[in-house]
């Protein structure tokens, strides 16, 4: 009887084991209350699969040099909003750049999102007021929601990324959030992501909260992540282009938005930091360039954070500066990383996505090792 009894035991754990391996449903799991007794807090390393490494793409690229293997989601950029709630592309070029960009991602395991609003607006100007009118109207704001929705769907997208640069009133903030929650519901039963852009919130000289761009709590619940763009501080305080992204200031970043989701009881693994890839010119009335542009100079500058060219000095995120900010943002409980943009990436070693899969890795192998050194001691 006893051998009956075990080996029934035996069998019905490995069939529940088979059978969740099965399932695509993440589950979330709980101590035991005997365990949770003996072991207060334990929390297992998260693997590097976990981890995501987002890249918007320009709708003008080409999509054959897009590096898509080393990104977990390429966020295609951008879908533009009419007022009164329509979704419209840059002419056939920028479906073609879709469609293609679309089967390679999937050919290679990596998802792909399509980005709606950003700064400027396909009619030449700024994005904001058309964003605006379009989630402002209940009418137009279905509409915006089913334009979007049909597009995921005839063009077999993994999700929507929302783009609304920046909610500048109350009004826009509720606007948002109700935008955000019918369009989560639509996306979400179809078992395609939400992702939401957002200003980074901190002045880059102060350290200081910025006000003047306004969210709703309730926002960040209906997005499956939260894109930080935690750049373009040379504009704070007048224009300074060392202050586009150094760490300091994303060290303040990477506190607030921690602390806020925190008393939001949210978690932090919807939190993606963003680093720019491209760099910003001591000279206001020159270019900015890109970190491929910069690379190309010479291989070596991709573990600097400032060259000069032509007499000016410019000022980005090199290797280095990038890891240090993975390791920052992956022990602060984020969910992975973002670049603005892939478009702008080197290749092989000097690949910035790259490099910041490697971070992501050793982080991962790291939390690993000392887990398993607490568990011996334990044991011991």
């Amino acid at each position: 009887m006893i051998i009956i009894i075990f080996m029934s035991g035996f069998m019905t754990g490995s069939f529940y084991t088979s059978h969740m391996k099965d399932k695509k449903t993440v589950m979330k799991h709980h101590l035991a209350p005997e365990s949770e007794k003996s072991l207060p807090g334990k929390k297992m390393p998260e693997s590097a699969s976990s981890k995501v490494v987002m890249g918007y793409v320009q709708d003008f690229r080409n999509p054959d040099l897009i590096n898509v293997r080393n990104l977990t989601h390429v966020i295609f950029s951008f879908a533009h909003p009419s007022e009164d709630g329509d979704v419209l592309l840059n002419g056939d070029m920028a479906w073609e750049n879709l469609r293609k960009t679309v089967r390679l991602a999937h050919e290679n395991g990596s998802k792909v999102i399509l980005s709606v609003g950003g700064w400027y607006h396909l009619n030449g100007e700024e994005s904001y007021p058309y964003f605006k009118k379009a989630i402002s109207n209940l009418d137009s704001r279905k509409k915006l929601v089913e334009s979007l929705i049909n597009i995921a769907d005839q063009e077999n997208l993994d999700g929507i990324d929302i783009d609304f640069e920046h909610p500048r009133t109350e009004a826009d903030a509720a606007n948002l959030a109700a935008f955000m929650k019918e369009l989560s519901v639509k996306l979400h039963g179809q078992k395609k992501e939400l992702s939401v852009a957002v200003n980074s919130k901190i002045n880059a000289i102060t350290g200081a909260e910025v006000e003047s761009v306004i969210f709703k709590p309730e926002m960040f619940h209906f997005a499956d992540y939260v894109n930080i763009m935690a750049y373009d501080g040379q504009w704070d305080g007048g224009y300074h282009a060392e202050n586009l992204a150094p760490y300091h200031f994303t060290e303040n970043v990477v506190h607030y938005w921690s602390r806020l989701f925190n008393s939001l009881e949210i978690p932090k693994s919807k939190l993606v930091l963003g680093v720019p890839l491209y760099a910003q010119p001591e000279n206001i009335n020159a270019k900015q360039i890109s970190y491929a542009t910069i690379i190309s100079k010479n291989p070596d500058f991709a573990n600097k954070d400032m060259i000069i060219l032509n007499g000016t000095a410019y000022f980005y995120n090199g290797q280095k500066t990038v890891r240090k900010k993975t390791a920052l943002a992956l022990s602060n409980g984020f969910g992975g990383m973002m670049l603005w943009e892939a478009g702008h990436d080197g290749e092989g070693n000097t690949s910035m996505a790259k490099s910041i899969r490697s971070a992501i890795n050793d982080h991962s192998h790291n939390s690993i090792n000392i887990h398993s050194q607490k568990k011996t001691r334990r044991e011991r």
